[in-house]
């Protein structure tokens, strides 16, 4: 299993560098030139080829196996092919379609850089290298192959500009990439960053619940202190409160530990009572709502009752801005969760509202919380709902 391990990595190696496949193209190359060379020109009969010698089968490995180094030295290559198809052709091998150099030809064009201008003396070399082939063969052959030199040019030119055109395909699919990871990286960088403004935010709920709570204890305090035959019920309370305030501020403050961020000047948002006058906001705007409540309501706690609130606010906002004017709100009490269930029809393009970053503040507030939150469109409708545990009674 070892050995065969050891293969696999050195073979995704080779595959990986493209190595692998540039031997495979010169060989090819290569024997397809000793195809050539053996029957001579495809428009010059048998007669008129020469056999095939140890030189000449020499010659067009020259003449085609420096492709293995072409992504290193395309130039290079290109002129030691080139000189060894202009020997080939001294030799009285007629060839229209010498392989190496032409493959050589296009890998010139492909492998140029984008800030790497044409030059001339780039021009020059292949300009010079085409102009010799043909002398060449114009003086070997007793008659100028002038349908050979014809198919040659054409040939030429045809790999050049393949070769162009393949260059700019791959420079625009390699600025496609890089547009599409810095989109993913700004991307990622807004939704952290939304995420850290959305836990600033709940810091900041958490702040007022916890100085409402303390207040409500110096008032039940005072009360005990006032009135001594009352003093042990708001005792009761006292300790009831302050226990599930220390709960409360453990567990978020616990989750907001490694994500700090500077706490924004927010208002203290309303809760779960506030929701007839969220809606007629809403309403009032252009919005039409339709609410509906079951299960026996009680009293939540405050991050709970805060973030239930937030959900709805920013969820009908939502539907405000990318339905087609109405909406239902669904608002039930379980036996250990508060529910919440905003459903708007949606234009034929879609739920844009899906890709904002009101979904990743709504699904931070309920995830810091316990909850979870679940946004998808269904049967041409948006519906978000989410569910948030509430662990006890709040006095």
């Amino acid at each position: 299993m070892s050995v065969l391990s050891a293969l696999r990595r050195v073979y995704a190696s080779v595959r990986t560098s493209g190595a692998l496949l540039d031997v495979a193209l010169a060989i090819a190359v290569w024997l397809g030139s000793l195809v050539l060379l053996s029957h001579g020109s495809v428009s010059v009969a048998r007669s008129g080829s020469v056999p095939l010698n140890p030189i000449s089968v020499a010659l067009a490995a020259v003449s085609t196996l420096p492709l293995v180094v072409w992504r290193r030295f395309p130039l290079p290559v290109f002129v030691t092919t080139g000189a060894a198809s202009l020997l080939l052709a001294g030799l009285g091998y007629l060839v229209e379609l010498p392989l190496g150099v032409t493959m050589a030809l296009y890998v010139v064009a492909t492998s140029r850089e984008q800030d790497a201008p044409w030059t001339i003396a780039t021009a020059a070399t292949v300009l010079g290298v085409l102009l010799c082939y043909l002398a060449v063969i114009g003086v070997v052959q007793p008659v100028f192959p002038t349908i050979i030199a014809l198919h040659t040019t054409l040939v030429w030119a045809v790999a050049w500009f393949a070769g162009e055109r393949t260059r700019l395909r791959n420079e625009q699919t390699a600025e496609l990439k890089r547009r599409a990871v810095s989109a993913e990286r700004e991307t990622e960088r807004e939704r952290l960053l939304a995420a850290a403004r959305e836990r600033a935010r709940i810091a900041r709920d958490l702040h007022d619940s916890v100085g409402h709570a303390i207040s409500v204890m110096g008032v039940r305090a005072g009360a005990a202190r006032l009135r001594p035959d009352r003093a042990l019920p708001a005792l009761e309370a006292i300790e009831e409160m302050a226990r599930q305030t220390i709960a409360e501020m453990d567990h978020i403050v616990g989750l907001l530990r490694e994500g700090r961020s500077v706490i924004e000047s927010v208002e203290a948002p309303p809760g779960l009572g506030s929701i007839q006058a969220l809606i007629a906001d809403r309403e009032s705007a252009g919005l039409d709502v339709a609410f509906s409540a079951s299960g026996t309501p009680r009293p939540v706690s405050a991050a709970v009752d805060q973030a239930a609130y937030r959900i709805l606010q920013e969820a009908l906002t939502n539907a405000a801005r990318h339905g087609v004017g109405t909406a239902s709100v669904e608002l039930a009490f379980a036996d250990r969760a508060v529910e919440l269930t905003v459903t708007n029809p949606v234009t034929a393009e879609g739920p844009p509202q899906s890709r904002g970053h009101g979904l990743t503040g709504m699904r931070e507030r309920a995830t810091l919380l316990g909850g979870r939150l679940d946004a998808r469109s269904v049967d041409g409708a948006f519906r978000v709902h989410v569910s948030i545990p509430d662990g006890g009674h709040r006095l």
